[in-house]
């Protein structure tokens, strides 16, 4: 097992600066500004928190969410395993967020998923036997970065921690078959996010593409949103209190198609990352 090793020369400047938000405490503000991707990774039997800068971690000395710092160690990205950038205590989602997939109106139509239907980046995504009808479906998904109840619309970004592509895989013929869409959209491995939650990129206006074994099939800004961030996140807090590190999936754009074992999706948010899982049948 690799050990972290210890690095003599300083933080790059605007890694340090930018580390310095995480120090507070407190929920990023979503302005435009540096931007730092923040990973939890396992590596043997030890699961740990870091800052990704290229195929280096910085190691942390706690979850990033409650102000950890920088312990001056460093581990190579190869030696460890990347897990969901935070263990969610709920995964909502919102439905019918794009013209181009299917509109809505009125207040954001919100559904739930398990926090054991989210995988990380690279983890397989099972196909459950009786699934036939299996799709993709690439999204921003925002990162709640500390206690929200009634928020307003304007301190929204207060709130938001970072972003990360996900992928909230539906099954369609539960889907319409089903009372509720528990079963299509929460089973176990449904919730694909990472491989990092990201700040200092503007959620209002990012591309989300996704990607099946190479060939594009989704590509549209989060600018199109019917419900905005803001809203949506003002909506759901009046009826569920969120928690640092909750999931919220905002919608996906355009046509989704269906998948079969082998297949490999990426979803990618531009600047933020890609994320890769593969399909594969139950053993």
């Amino acid at each position: 097992m690799n050990t972290p090793r210890r690095r003599s020369r300083s933080f790059p400047l605007m890694l340090l600066a930018t580390l310095l938000f995480a120090w507070t405490g407190q929920a990023v503000s979503f302005a435009q500004g540096v931007v730092t991707k923040y990973v939890r990774y396992q590596q043997g039997d030890t699961v740990g928190y870091g800052v990704l800068d290229g195929t280096t971690i910085h190691v942390l000395n706690g979850d990033f969410l409650t102000g950890a710092k920088p312990t001056g160690a460093t581990i190579a990205l190869s030696a460890v395993r990347l897990l969901p950038p935070t263990k969610p205590s709920k995964v909502l989602a919102i439905g019918l967020n794009f013209a181009s997939h299917g509109s809505s109106s009125g207040n954001p139509p919100v559904f739930a998923k398990f926090p054991s239907s989210v995988i990380g980046h690279e983890a397989d995504i099972v196909i459950p036997p009786d699934a036939g009808d299996l799709h993709y479906e690439g999204e921003m998904v925002i990162i709640i970065g500390k206690r929200a109840k009634n928020v307003p619309q304007d301190q929204v970004s207060d709130y938001i921690f970072g972003i990360a592509p996900g992928n909230d895989i539906s099954e369609r013929s539960w889907q319409s078959s089903d009372l509720q869409w528990l079963r299509s959209k929460a089973s176990d491995g449904f919730g694909p996010v990472g491989p990092a939650v990201v700040t200092g990129l503007n959620y209002r206006d990012i591309l989300v593409q996704t990607r099946v074994n190479g060939e594009i099939r989704q590509s549209e800004s989060t600018k199109n949103m019917i419900h905005s961030v803001d809203k949506i996140v003002s909506w759901i807090s009046r009826y569920f209190t969120l928690e640092p590190g909750d999931m919220i999936f905002t919608g996906t754009p355009g046509s989704t198609r269906g998948m079969q074992a082998g297949d490999v999706v990426e979803v990618e948010l531009k600047g933020a990352g890609v994320l890769r899982n593969r399909l594969v049948k139950t053993k």
